[in-house]
């Protein structure tokens, strides 16, 4: 997965996101933004990185994601990957 696709899909769970209030709000605060955050940064890769650390921090609300987006189950852990910090340790 490229890095532009990963930001649509991340930016594609944010909106998802919004349409749930509850976990918006608990998503907020997890990441100590707030609401005017969310359209100051959502453009920022890194952010959109937290968005899907949230998402797939929780199997239930991961699987209802790519349920309702038309998407695999894992990828918004490939596109997670491929956002800035989210590439696996390499402990070898």
């Amino acid at each position: 997965m490229n890095a532009e696709r990963a930001a649509a899909l991340a930016t594609d769970a944010l909106i998802w996101l919004a349409g749930r209030p509850e976990d918006m709000a608990r998503f907020l605060a997890a990441t100590g933004a707030e609401a005017g955050d969310l359209r100051r940064r959502a453009g920022e890769a890194e952010f959109l990185g937290f968005v899907l650390d949230f998402l797939l921090g929780e199997e239930d609300l991961a699987r209802d994601f790519a349920a309702a987006a038309g998407l695999g189950p894992e990828d918004a852990l490939r596109a997670r990957m491929t956002l800035p910090g989210g590439a696996l340790p390499n402990w070898t």
